[in-house]
């Protein structure tokens, strides 16, 4: 039955990404202000064929923890494609950090920078902590909330790395706390697999750590994640 569902869920997704990758062409052409509700409704509907083909239950605690609006830095685990896109229907105005190779993807690459995403070419060395903190100064400005994935990568369910610098650079260069986030993602959409699992998946939201010392605020993180995973672990 999930091998079915997983199918079902993947030609019904790919088919949807690409009728309306070609329908934000008018989007990019005539309607650039309008790149984020566009990408917002493309990813509600994704989620919605996740939660119903795959019979994933999506739990989310925490929300009071969110800002209403206003700037803000959200610090996520990072296990499946899901962490990407839930966002997107949690915030006012979300803004992914995210790999700059994405950018040059087509039809999707150019909305993303439509929408006002923040590119990084993580091989650019210092360079791209400048420009990190520079697209941050521009996120805070236009009053979006950041969201980060400090693992890097997508990880495995249970899997601890050392979390990237980027996050502690944002805070201090900001001032503003961080909003940690643990999920168990990995579990129903795992890392580049086919077939998608039924249960409850869980996103957990914490209260706001730091500003800090960059040692201390990445430990921080790290705390409140390990707390926030006995949600679903009890």
């Amino acid at each position: 039955m999930a091998v079915l569902r997983s199918v079902m869920f993947n030609v019904v997704a790919f088919v949807l990404t690409g009728v309306m990758g070609v329908g934000a062409l008018p989007i990019r052409w005539f309607m650039p202000g309008r790149a984020l509700a566009y990408a917002r409704l493309w990813s509600r509907l994704v989620l919605w064929l996740f939660r119903s083909l795959c019979g994933v239950r999506v739990c989310v605690s925490g929300l009071e923890y969110l800002p209403k609006s206003g700037p803000a830095l959200i610090a996520s685990q990072h296990q499946s494609a899901f962490d990407t896109l839930v966002w997107m229907l949690l915030l006012p105005r979300p803004c992914y950090v995210m790999k700059g190779e994405l950018t040059r993807i087509p039809l999707l690459g150019p909305m993303l920078v439509l929408t006002g995403m923040m590119p990084v070419e993580r091989a650019a060395g210092a360079r791209a902590m400048r420009l990190l903190l520079a697209g941050t100064d521009k996120a805070v400005a236009d009053n979006r909330q950041i969201v980060i994935f400090p693992e890097g990568t997508r990880t495995l369910p249970g899997e601890q790395v050392a979390l990237k610098p980027g996050i502690a650079a944002m805070s201090s260069h900001t001032g503003l706390p961080v909003i940690p986030v643990a999920t168990n993602s990995g579990l129903f959409w795992g890392r580049n697999a086919f077939v998608k699992r039924s249960g409850v998946l869980h996103v957990c939201i914490g209260p706001a750590v730091g500003p800090a010392k960059r040692v201390v605020l990445l430990e921080e993180i790290e705390k409140s994640w390990r707390a926030l995973e006995q949600d679903w672990v009890q």
